[in-house]
């Protein structure tokens, strides 16, 4: 299956007359796997709804540390590379239009990793792009390509018993995005470059120890988890001056949109949270032998603020997050602690965002996504922010405008804490990418024609020592 992997490339091949043909997949196609989530268990809508929203609760203080290492959405696939000016006539038909599905599902899952090769190699034979990561605690991923391939691959992890029921959020691509992905608009007539909205070139599939990081893998979601709210009870609950609402997301990602009168914890990574509750609440110890476990590792690092008062327990919490993944830990977590009404918002922002009209909404700003969409507004159309190749955090047109950014080097929110050689590296980065339109240069991850066998370099080196 050939792929154009430069504009150089993609010119010489539209110039040629003929077309590649592609193999056909040998799996099965899958049936498209309805969107699962369980029911709330608890009606909200009879909670009272105060005119007056709660205000923003003071934090004693930002936690620092390394940001977080968002899933990656790193393409989309294309089904072949053609003239710009000669459209593909089945290209707006509804299977070959693309979706981007993102999706997670808590499992006891120890032999995840029998999964990544077979997972791999379909995603690529059907050109759907993404990140995907496998551990022994289930499966989280996002997923970008026609509606049938990622119909596809979704129905293959289904197949899974222990996968079935998959949580999922789809988002639409915009026909601007899908012409500038594919390469034919008048903007981006060769190549989608850097301007697509997702590369198609390859998809990660990962293995690590937590699906959405915490640093406690005893965290289950699978044994304790708090209680799920509909978006259309979201508003209800969160105006009720008893709730205590906390965004568990992080400050690259509060920065550019909350909910009104959410509590901003100021974490750089999820794994954060926990600490930052160690030090806020005054807890129960309701979960001794828990917190004794917990606060063996956590005395050394958890008490920056420890002369600051800490507040009471509040009466009930809602929690929220971009897709409700990680609200699944952190709702466990609170319920170990000793929390006794913790509440989250089914699907997340996401969810909210597509389901609540605006005027009635209660949300404000933007909602960081993990891809190269950057942010999303209401009905999940791309807002308005870009992203620092530097830090991969969201900038907005003033942040351009400051003397700190260097597109693709650096941005306010970095700049600082960059050194001159990394800037300059960033900066050959970039060079590379201006110039062959893929970082690393027209033979990144080649191999040299000939290549010397063991053999011939020791004889090399006899050689040169004589």
């Amino acid at each position: 299956m050939l792929r154009c992997r430069s504009a150089l490339l993609l010119a010489l091949r539209m110039l040629s007359s003929s077309s590649s043909s592609s193999s056909s997949s040998s799996l099965a196609s899958s049936k498209n796997p309805k969107l699962h989530l369980p029911a709330t268990s608890q009606s909200i809508s009879s909670l009272p709804l105060k005119s007056r929203l709660p205000q923003r609760m003071t934090l004693s203080k930002c936690f620092s540390g390394a940001a977080a290492d968002p899933i990656s959405i790193s393409s989309s696939p294309q089904p072949h590379c053609q003239n710009p000016l000669q459209p593909d006539s089945d290209s707006d038909s509804p299977s070959n239009s693309l979706v981007v599905v993102s999706f997670y599902k808590f499992a006891d899952f120890p032999d995840h990793a029998d999964l990544r090769k077979p997972l791999k190699q379909l995603c690529e034979d059907l050109r759907v792009s993404g990140g995907i990561i496998l551990a022994p605690e289930g499966i989280n991923g996002s997923i970008c390509g026609t509606r049938e391939s990622v119909e596809r691959v979704l129905g293959f992890i289904q197949t899974d018993e222990r996968l079935k029921g998959l949580r999922q959020i789809e988002s639409p691509v915009s026909p601007e995005q899908e012409a500038i992905h594919h390469g034919h608009s008048s903007s981006s007539p060769l190549a989608a470059g850097e301007d697509a909205p997702f590369r198609w070139d390859h998809v990660r599939v990962k293995l690590k120890k937590e699906i959405v990081t915490l640093g406690m893998p005893k965290v289950s979601p699978i044994e304790k988890v708090g209680k799920y709210v509909s978006p259309l009870e979201w508003n209800a609950l969160i105006s009720d001056p008893d709730t205590v609402v906390i965004d568990v997301r992080n400050n690259y990602e509060t920065r550019i949109g909350m909910f009104k009168g959410a509590v901003d914890p100021c974490t750089t990574a999820f794994r954060d949270f926990p600490s930052w509750v160690e030090n806020q609440f005054q807890l129960d110890g309701s979960d001794v032998e828990h917190a004794k476990a917990e606060k063996k590792g956590l005395d050394e690092s958890i008490n920056k603020d420890a002369e600051l008062p800490k507040q009471k327990m509040p009466k009930r919490v809602a929690m929220y997050c971009t897709g409700g993944i990680r609200c699944e830990k952190a709702t466990s977590f609170l319920l170990n602690k000793g929390f006794e009404e913790v509440y989250h918002l089914k699907g997340g922002i996401l969810k909210y965002l597509e389901e609540v009209p605006k005027p009635e909404s209660l949300w404000e700003g933007e909602c960081f996504v993990f891809d190269k969409r950057v942010s999303v507004e209401h009905g999940l159309v791309q807002g308005n922010f870009k992203l620092c190749y530097g830090c991969k955090q969201p900038v907005s047109d003033a942040d351009m405008e400051a003397p700190e950014w260097e597109y693709g080097v650096s941005c306010p929110y970095c700049y600082s804490s960059k050194s001159e050689e990394e800037k300059e590296r960033a900066r050959a980065r970039q060079r590379q990418f201006e110039t062959w339109g893929i970082i690393g240069g027209p033979d990144k991850g080649r191999r040299p024609a000939a290549k010397p066998d063991g053999k011939d370099r020791n004889q090399t080196r006899l050689s040169s020592s004589v």
